[in-house]
């Protein structure tokens, strides 16, 4: 009977590894692609001193094992990934909504605030569900983009993603490269959250061009439950007039957190600062 040595055998033409070799050729594989990193790495301080870059780090437990333990600085460098690909310029990733101005503004801007705040703690409860979204509509220069730009700031600060796309900008670096169409509309598709600002900006009407990829956006997200945030100076009648498909969508979103800001300039505050 051939033993179990012999069974571990490899053969390879006329070598012949046995299952010592094969330990000592991956020892020395994993030694070599060690060093070549180290080398890689010689003279760059290291972003985190606790796990030296390695996102985590071992720890010997209670119970005498060698364990290996997440490093804080993972859900950091998460975060700030989060960030970055967010399109959220610096500037904007500043708003939160302990600086937004509550005094002596009109109880429709005070109400939008509140909206606001409410969505963001209950966010982790209804996220899944079909009103998951938030619209604040209504007067330019009523706080509309900063209170929503504090939401996404909130939301990535707690690990969502969040995508920001600015309507006007955003179709216009659609329409710049075809080839990448369909790939920029899938990850709106599909992010955690998509801030869709100053929706309907602009011309009277939308173009078929918006139209068309703004519905096979809002109705991915619809289809699957996940959340917008909704900014335009449009009602929910206007956004129905445009595209009943898309307007119904957003409302039934959007219906548990929507507030329509309509006054005079009052409610603009670049007007009355």
């Amino acid at each position: 009977m051939q033993s179990i040595r012999e069974s571990l055998c490899l053969r390879d033409s006329s070598k012949e590894f046995n299952l010592e070799d094969i330990i000592r050729r991956a020892k020395l594989r994993s030694q070599a692609v060690r060093s070549a990193g180290l080398e890689r790495t010689e003279g760059k301080p290291h972003q985190c001193k606790k796990c030296r870059d390695e996102t985590g780090y071992i720890i010997r437990n209670e119970a005498g094992f060698e364990v290996w333990t997440i490093c804080e600085c993972k859900e950091k460098r998460l975060i700030e990934r989060l960030f970055s690909s967010s399109q959220i310029t610096p500037q904007f990733q500043q708003k939160s909504l302990a600086d937004f101005q509550l005094g002596n503004r009109p109880q429709m801007i005070i109400d939008a605030y509140h909206c606001t705040k409410a969505y963001v703690e209950s966010f982790s409860d209804v996220r899944d569900g079909r009103q998951n979204s938030i619209s604040l509509l209504g007067m330019p220069g009523s706080g509309k983009t900063h209170l929503l730009m504090a939401a996404a700031n909130q939301l990535l600060a707690d690990g969502v993603g969040v995508l920001y796309f600015p309507w006007v900008e955003g179709f216009n670096d659609l329409k710049a490269n075809f080839d990448l169409l369909e790939d920029k509309i899938y990850r709106m598709q599909t992010v955690d959250v998509l801030y869709i600002d100053d929706l309907y900006k602009g011309r009277g009407k939308p173009t078929e061009f918006q139209t068309e990829q703004l519905f096979a956006i809002i109705n991915y997200r619809y289809l699957n439950n996940k959340p917008i945030m909704i900014s335009s100076e449009r009602d929910v009648e206007e956004m129905c007039g445009f595209d009943m498909a898309t307007g119904s969508r957003i409302y039934e979103m959007c219906k548990d957190f929507t507030v329509v800001l309509k006054g005079d300039m009052k409610l603009n505050y670049r007007l009355t600062e």
